[in-house]
């Protein structure tokens, strides 16, 4: 266990317990909390660890800020659409689905890096943006291939059909595999090269690195890794189309979750998505206790409103970033 976390321990007791929760909570989700709601929401915290943990791989670790990070993820989610769609739901084709998803964000990953990361970020930053706004134009116009606006309804293999709780721990199951190959990852001499350039760029380049083919490298691995996530969010929704994987919104929220556990920690993607989705999806609901507990109070009902939960989401995210700049996981390790 240890070679596969590369000596990268917590270095906070509270840290390791909160670590163990999450991982704990994911396992036993189905019986501990039963019901549709949060089975869905325990598989998109899932989803989402392994999805944060790889834009932390180009933002925290290589200091690379990218805007078409939902672009590979609806890759891997139309990758898993289209070849069921067509192909019907086998095995095989789902198969072919994800091999043909990774080979094409592999190739755009390429391509955007080798030409883009020679400019400086605000630019390589704009030109991520605008193919990002082009891909997602692209598959709301294919409405042939791609279902257009309303997406495209998934039918599975007959074992993942017909069990929800096979697919949600087929959901688990990889994305904790491959969140402990991004912690090798960042942990390995190359990760180390990553955080040198994000450090000092022309100080990595003057000690002999390419600075380029470290980055595009690490373009290429944070692009496989999204579009793996997007399969598995398709997988689990039966379902794919422009809101659920290449919605702006999602990119902010990407952001936001980076901020909040930590840039440069792969604990905090864990940390950080869990606290997001969980707030996103049960923050109305504790808002509206809190509404009614205070009905014999002057204006604070309607300011703790449940319809008003996005103004209390940014203040949580105001608060955080005040109180933990380095993240919640930074400040813990500290």
């Amino acid at each position: 266990m240890n070679w596969l976390l590369s000596g990268d321990l917590p270095r906070s007791r509270i840290l390791a317990f909160l670590l163990i929760g999450i991982l704990a909570c994911l396992v036993l989700a189905p019986f501990v909390f039963p019901g549709t709601r949060s089975l869905n929401v325990a598989a998109k915290v899932a989803v989402f660890i392994l999805l944060v943990a790889s834009y932390d791989l180009l933002l925290g670790y290589t200091g690379i800020v990218s805007f078409a990070h939902t672009m590979f993820f609806g890759i891997g989610g139309y990758g898993i659409g289209i070849a069921a769609a067509r192909l019907g739901p086998t095995w095989s084709s789902l198969a072919l689905g994800i091999f043909l998803s990774l080979l094409a964000s592999l190739a755009l990953a390429f391509a955007i890096g080798l030409l883009s990361l020679r400019v400086r970020a605000i630019f390589f930053a704009m030109i991520t943006l605008a193919v990002a706004s082009f891909f997602q134009i692209l598959a709301s116009q294919l409405s042939e291939l791609t279902g257009g606006e309303d997406g495209l309804n998934i039918r599975l293999p007959a074992l993942l059909q017909r069990s929800r709780l096979a697919t949600y721990y087929a959901v688990v199951l990889v994305s904790f595999v491959l969140f402990l190959l991004l912690l090798r990852i960042v942990n390995s001499p190359f990760g180390r090269v990553l955080l040198s350039i994000r450090e000092n760029e022309f100080r990595a380049e003057a000690l002999g690195y390419r600075t380029v083919v470290y980055r595009t490298l690490a373009n290429c691995l944070g692009a496989l890794m999204a579009t793996a996530a997007g399969a598995l969010y398709a997988l689990w929704l039966r379902y794919t189309g422009p809101d659920a994987t290449l919605s702006f919104s999602i990119m902010i929220d990407l952001l936001l979750m980076v901020v909040i556990g930590g840039m440069g920690t792969m604990y905090g993607a864990a940390v950080g998505a869990t606290l997001f989705v969980v707030a996103q999806n049960y923050l109305q609901d504790l808002m509206k206790l809190a509404s009614d507990s205070a009905s014999g109070v002057p204006l604070l009902p309607n300011l703790l409103h449940p319809d008003r939960w996005l103004l209390w989401l940014g203040v949580l995210f105001i608060v955080c970033v005040y109180y933990f700049p380095s993240g919640i996981v930074g400040r813990l390790r500290r």
